[in-house]
């Protein structure tokens, strides 16, 4: 299939801004898009005529647009899951005081969909569309584990083991392993593998097609995590996910239907 030119650097563009670099100087996004800036200043002028990108008049720097805004919210409103799962993710999260997140599978990595702020909670980092790598992530182990060979293959192949940190799992033979744990044990877990001194806990949540489609967690600071927090923890999430995916049609036999 033909990639328009374009149309990809331009996507590429609004690629570059993120929760660490909301703002770029043109000639910061010229550099990183290996480009002339006659070229990003087109393309950011057919943007900014979109509002898919805006010029901060005080340091003429570039930003992203609020028709971003806009369309991610047309997206997240039409997501089924996020409408059935809300009520559980609340219910759950004022029990245990805890931020419950609410996380997608989209190519080969994990994205956050929807959270509840636990009273409790004193883990800030996640965020409604972050990006999280399912190697390194218990969401992600949970999304992927329960893939047929075939879907699993594709999700790995070529895949980038990036160390987060000292304890993120660097290689295919070990993160197989892990998905082994994670479909015997029925939930999934990364220790401080993602993000220093934070463990998290996660379970699939499944469709009417017993398919995994999306997956909730929840985390702790590591000094509250011991064999006792876990099953607890584990056994709560289960039961939220179970209750998620029954209303979903999980466990509909077709010939009840």
């Amino acid at each position: 299939m033909p990639i328009i030119q374009s149309v990809d650097r331009a996507l590429r563009i609004l690629d570059l801004f993120d929760e660490y670099e909301s703002e770029l100087k043109i000639t910061d996004i010229s550099s990183r898009m290996n480009l002339h800036k006659s070229t990003v200043h087109s393309l950011l002028k057919t943007l900014q005529h979109y509002n898919y990108i805006e010029q901060n008049p005080e340091n003429g720097k570039y930003k992203l647009g609020m028709k971003l805004f806009e369309r991610g919210n047309f997206v997240i409103h039409n997501l089924d899951i996020r409408s059935v799962a809300k009520k559980h993710l609340m219910e759950l999260s004022m029990k245990t005081g805890n931020t419950i997140h609410l996380v997608i599978l989209d190519g080969k990595e994990g994205v956050y969909i929807d959270k509840v702020e636990g009273s409790a909670a004193t883990i800030l980092y996640s965020r409604i569309g972050r990006r999280i790598p399912v190697h390194c992530s218990a969401v992600g182990k949970a999304l992927v584990a329960f893939k047929d060979q075939e879907e699993l293959a594709a999700i790995l192949k070529d895949y980038e083991y990036i160390s987060q940190t000292p304890k993120t799992i660097t290689n295919e033979k070990d993160f197989l392993t892990e998905l082994d744990n994670v479909r015997k044990e029925g939930f999934a877990m990364d220790n401080q593998e993602n993000e220093p001194g934070v463990s998290c806990i996660s379970v699939p949540i499944r469709d009417h097609s017993e398919h995994v489609i999306a997956a909730i967690s929840m985390s702790q600071p590591v000094h509250r995590i011991n064999k006792k927090a876990i099953k607890e923890i584990a056994e709560m999430l289960k039961e939220t996910a179970e209750n998620i995916s029954r209303e979903l049609g999980f466990g509909v036999k077709a010939s009840s239907i």
